[in-house]
């Protein structure tokens, strides 16, 4: 989790970051500046938890997925690995994440599909199409370097009654556009602990994506999202939400190496 974006995933999946207690410090910050604090956190490593996925058609429809995650950190790089629990049709699906600190070098990502004994491996113009059916992409489970994106400081609001800077983000090249399917995003950044706690995010095909985090909780003096909602709209019409709920977060667990492999995932949990 090493960047502005990573609110879920994973941020995700999943948000943690510094907490920032000086309001005079946080009064003075430039863009680039918070940018930075939001990439510069502790998000604890050797974590595992439970998570629920719950996906919501525009009907109202919902499907349940229940997964595992396990997340640690390599060096300034972070490996992750989800397991898929339940329904029967998912069972036993795995998605493996190498996300790397340096910017210069694409993430790797494979899905592990049981039905069809395969594993494939997710390229850069596949990383902008949904993550399993959600609203959530492949590129948004993995953190974004700093450096690809420019910062401005669009006004400052509250959430939830906490201040809140927030940030229009462009990326720098066509590339990056093209990986995440982003043209622009707006952040919503808690002036007091660093928190993507909201974002905006402008897509190619003229679609918008709405992420809130509705539960934010500090576990072992690290925050985390546990709830969050995405939703995918087409003007004013939601075409389809998904609800991220994190449970059993436990931290520094004794994670073997030999656990975030692709070999791992076609063995299963």
């Amino acid at each position: 989790m090493k960047s502005l974006s990573r609110y879920s995933l994973w941020v995700f999946i999943l948000s943690a970051f510094f907490m920032i207690s000086a309001p005079s410090m946080a009064s003075s910050l430039t863009a680039d500046e918070i940018a930075q604090k939001v990439d510069e956190r502790d998000d604890g490593d050797n974590v595992s938890s439970i998570l629920e996925m719950v996906l919501i058609d525009k009907h109202g429809n919902q499907r349940i997925r229940s997964m595992q995650k396990f997340e640690k950190d390599f060096g300034k790089d972070t490996y992750s690995v989800i397991f898929f629990l339940a329904p029967k049709d998912v069972k036993d699906t795995a998605f493996l994440t190498f996300d790397y600190a340096d910017s210069g070098r694409d993430d790797d990502q494979w899905l592990y599909l049981p039905a069809l004994r395969q594993t494939k491996r997710i390229v850069s113009s596949d990383k902008s199409s949904s993550f399993m059916g959600s609203d959530f992409s492949y590129a948004d489970m993995t953190s974004r370097s700093v450096d690809d994106y420019t910062y401005k400081i669009a006004k400052e609001s509250e959430v939830r009654g906490h201040k809140v800077w927030i940030m229009e983000t462009k990326p720098k090249t066509q590339d990056t556009i093209d990986e995440t399917g982003y043209t622009k995003s707006y952040m919503f950044v808690r002036q007091d602990n660093f928190v993507v706690v909201r974002a905006i995010h402008f897509l190619t095909d003229g679609k918008r994506k709405y992420m809130d985090v509705k539960q934010l909780q500090q576990i072992d003096g690290i925050w985390v999202a546990t709830e969050i909602e995405m939703k995918t709209k087409k003007d004013k019409m939601t075409l389809h939400s998904t609800l991220l709920r994190l449970s059993d977060i436990q931290f520094n667990q004794n994670l073997k190496d030999s656990f975030f492999t692709v070999r791992r995932i076609e063995k299963g949990l």
